[in-house]
Order: structure tokens, then sequence, then C-alpha cells
């Protein structure tokens, strides 16, 4: 969708005005001033005018998906790659995944058309808690457990407090649970890394007080009006 209409259909002002408005630079598409007027609006921009973020007037939808291994969070894939929107079969709104989880990861992600509220959980300032299962090689003394908690050099950054937790062990490996308020690219697997017991699987299983639950693998679900109100206040 072409910017200007976009701009329209939020009902801020007309196309005309719309592209007076970006060629006065008031006009940021994912945090950069755009003034191209045919800019082509796509699924996973944030678009803010005068600094004020903006949605179309489509229908806002919110869903979960429990996405599994081996998909690509984004909208389309340059290499050909399946991604998590091949898996939304019947939802012709134009979402677009809030946040992301790498290929090897499988678990919890919410899908909007709702820019403003993406923008909103990906801000660095809401530190949203975000809950895994780890399966980690070896066995967790208390003393590398701790670490995990009070923060761990991941390679120049030093984590922030989080909470984990020996779920139980398996054969030679320890299930964790791990919950984090930051989003650091590979974080959790760079944190176990770090502390000598390396991720062999990891699933994301809440975000805040969204829960994966029981959704099968692949599958997904519409968020109800609690868990959406919940969202735009965290």
């Amino acid at each position: 969708m072409r910017l200007n209409k976009y701009i329209a259909q939020a009902g801020l002002a007309s196309r005309r005005e719309a592209d007076r408005l970006t060629s006065e630079g008031k006009v940021t598409v994912n945090g950069a001033v755009c003034t191209e007027l045919g800019y082509d609006v796509k699924d996973d921009d944030v678009v803010a005018v005068d600094g004020r973020v903006i949605t179309s007037s489509e229908k806002l939808v919110y869903y979960a998906l429990n996405k599994p291994v081996g998909f690509i969070t984004t909208v389309s894939d340059e290499q050909g790659r399946p991604t998590v929107m091949d898996l939304m079969t019947d939802v012709t709104a134009r979402i677009y995944p809030v946040g992301r989880l790498d290929g090897n990861t499988s678990g919890l992600l919410i899908l909007t058309n709702d820019g403003k509220l993406a923008y909103h959980i990906a801000h660095p300032s809401q530190k949203v808690w975000k809950r895994y299962l780890a399966l980690v090689t070896g066995q967790l003394s208390m003393a590398e457990l701790n670490r995990l908690k009070t923060g761990v050099d991941i390679g120049g950054y030093t984590t922030k407090p989080a909470r984990a937790e020996v779920v139980k062990t398996i054969g030679r490996n320890t299930l964790l649970q791990i919950e984090i308020s930051e989003g650091k690219n590979h974080q959790v697997r760079n944190m176990c890394k770090a502390v000598g017991h390396p991720v062999l699987e990891l699933q994301r299983t809440a975000i805040g007080q969204i829960q994966l639950g029981h959704l099968h693998e692949g599958g997904y679900r519409k968020l109800t009006p609690k868990e959406i109100e919940y969202l735009k206040k965290c």
C-alpha cells in the first residue's frame, strides 16, 4: 500500500496532505525519516507522523502462533525458506510477526496488523518478560545457575538479571526454564553457552501474561480481549 494511502486510511489526512507531510520530513518509517512519496508500506513497517505511530483503518487482529522449528520469522524470504506466514492459512488481514524467533527456536509468537501495539511491545523500555524452556548439555552447578540469574557476559554485553531454574535432568542434559526482560539476538542461547552449557532445543512458552499453553505446533489462535488489553497496558 502506498504511503499516502496508508496515512489517509489511518484517518490522519487526505492523500494530498499526506504527501505534503512526507515531503516536509514529518513521516518516519521504522524510525527513519521517509520523504519518498511513492514508498510502498510493507506488512512489518512501523509508520509514524509527527512521532505518533499510526495504523490503517483495516480491522485490527491479533494472533498467537506456536512456531515450529524450521520456519523463518518474516513475512517473506528471499531464499525461499518457509516463513511463519505460510502457517496462517485462513488469515486474510496483512499481519506480521511482533519480534523474532530464530529458525531453530520454536514456541510462542504474536502476529498482528496493529503497528502501534507492535512498536509498544518491541520498545526496549517496556521490559516485557519472555519465558523459555531450554534443553542444554550437561548439568549446571549452583554457581552456573546463579550466573544466569545475576547477569552473564555474552560477548561485550552483560545481561540483565534473569529468572532461571532447573526443571529436570534428562539423561546427561538439563531442562531449564529461563525468563528474560530484554531481547538481544540469540540471547538465551548465548547465555547458556557463556556458562558452558550450549542449547540443544529452545522453546518460548510465554510473553508476559500471554501463554503458549496447549496450542499445538504450527497452530494459532486469536488473542482474547483480556490478552489484547494486557499487551496494550504492559
